[in-house]
């Protein structure tokens, strides 16, 4: 566990919502909220001046919507990973703010301990939060037709091929660790190789870039 907490901004126009939040990520040592906004507009100045290390998004929101908030923080030098929160586990909102740079999204219901191994999961960035329902939500609002496969990934030797193929499925570290015979730590090197050659942000976009280029 980290010594300094994860630092989290929340965003949501209901304020109930925020306060139970709030108080299940504070309850927890190593996580910490440092800032709230109730729409877009207000998230944009709250996580500048907090930069937080991840941001719980809504999606839908008055003034500015998550989508909008989320491109514009997006662009930012350095930007946090951003979590779309939803009510729909199939949300094309969602899918379209994953697409644009959003680290994945998580059901406004979800259980706190899932809540809470989510923004540890998305701050590692060992894994895809919620794979397979991750993989459904592209699976269901695929983006048509597939785009062409870039020069990039004729780059990947044929070991990185496989682990992004494990990484596309949404395996975590440790599973495609167990399966391939090799430490964790080798696998977080592929990965970051993966990353770095593809131009990709996360693993979450490497599997959009997967879904896209006829991959997964």
């Amino acid at each position: 566990m980290s010594e300094t907490p994860i630092r989290v901004v929340l965003v949501d126009d209901q304020a109930l919502f925020r306060a139970g939040i709030r108080m299940v990520v504070d309850s927890q040592p190593d996580l910490e909220v440092v800032g709230e906004a109730a729409d877009g507009a207000e998230a944009l100045r709250v996580v500048r001046a907090a930069r937080p290390d991840v941001v719980l998004m809504d999606i839908r929101m008055p003034v500015m919507d998550g989508l909008a908030a989320t491109a514009e923080l997006l662009a930012d030098p350095a930007p946090p990973r951003i979590v779309m929160l939803t009510t729909f586990d199939l949300d094309e909102a969602a899918a379209r703010a994953i697409r644009q740079g959003a680290s994945g999204f998580l059901l406004k219901d979800a259980d706190p301990e899932f809540l809470l191994a989510a923004i540890r999961t998305v701050h590692a960035g060992s894994a895809v939060i919620a794979a397979s329902a991750t993989r459904e939500l592209f699976a269901q609002f695929p983006e048509e037709p597939s785009e062409p496969v870039p020069a990039a990934y004729d780059e990947l030797t044929e070991r990185e091929r496989e682990i992004f193929a494990l990484a596309a499925r949404g395996l975590s570290n440790a599973e495609i660790a167990a399966r391939e015979y090799l430490s964790e730590a080798t696998v977080k090197t592929h990965i970051s190789r993966i990353l770095a050659k593809l131009s990709l942000r996360d693993r979450v976009q490497l599997v959009v870039f997967a879904f896209e280029h006829g991959l997964a």
